[in-house]
């Protein structure tokens, strides 16, 4: 069975890393970052209706890595965020279109350096202090090959929402098919132009593309 028959959605959701129960009297919780416009009903219905399905891998964030890297006269910055939440909806079926949300808390990036690290998070680049969250959602996915996609969705950061288009691979680690997996391995990658998001300081030190990139280790989610 190849990768693009075996799942209909694909959805990286921030509330479900928790290790919280999906029962109903903790529905309203794990959803509240969702809720009031943020990200459409349908999708919060979505990644609920998968963990009752029995089709959500929720991400190990001690064995994930979310972060980008961007060039600079000096040398190459990277950067990883220490606080991101997702899940994942694997859903059997003939569908090659999914579904994706990651959510990131901008104020744990770490470069481990201060002085770049206080930068990147003042005004003039992330602006923590009044923007604590990237958001990513996506709005289109096809499989190009039997473990490779493209995924395409809306970013959002400093309140700016632009498309951007990934490249996605899946892997898995404990079975042949991966419908039949327990856990499993995204790699998405893109680049941005960092000015589209208000962040055009040091534009004659610092590249204008970043480039983002994710490895994420996902866990079935047993209810």
């Amino acid at each position: 069975m190849t990768v693009n028959k075996a799942f209909k959605y694909i959805v990286l959701t921030v509330s479900l890393l928790t290790g919280a129960g999906l029962v109903l009297a903790e529905e309203d919780e794990l959803c509240a970052p969702f809720k009031d416009g943020v990200v459409n009903e349908s999708l919060l219905a979505t990644m609920l209706s998968a963990a009752d399905d029995g089709h959500l891998y929720r991400i190990q964030q001690t064995s994930s890595q979310v972060g980008f890297c961007v060039d600079s006269k000096l040398s190459r910055v990277k950067g990883n965020f220490t606080d991101f939440l997702g899940g994942m909806s694997l859903n059997p079926g003939d569908n090659g279109d999914g579904q994706t949300m990651v959510l990131i808390k901008a104020g744990s990036l770490d470069t481990g350096g201060s002085i770049i690290e206080n930068m990147l998070k003042s005004e003039k680049f992330f602006d923590v202090a009044n923007h604590p969250e990237v958001l990513f959602v996506s709005n289109g996915f096809e499989w190009t090959g039997p473990d490779t996609a493209v995924l395409k969705g809306d970013l959002t950061m400093r309140g700016i929402t632009k498309p951007v288009i990934f490249n996605v691979t899946l892997k898995s680690l404990d079975a042949e098919q991966v419908d039949q997996t327990q856990k499993i391995i995204v790699k998405a990658t893109t680049t941005i132009n960092r000015a589209d998001f208000g962040m055009d300081g040091l534009s004659a030190m610092v590249s204008s593309d970043v480039h983002l990139c994710m490895s994420v280790e996902a866990l079935k989610y047993q209810s």
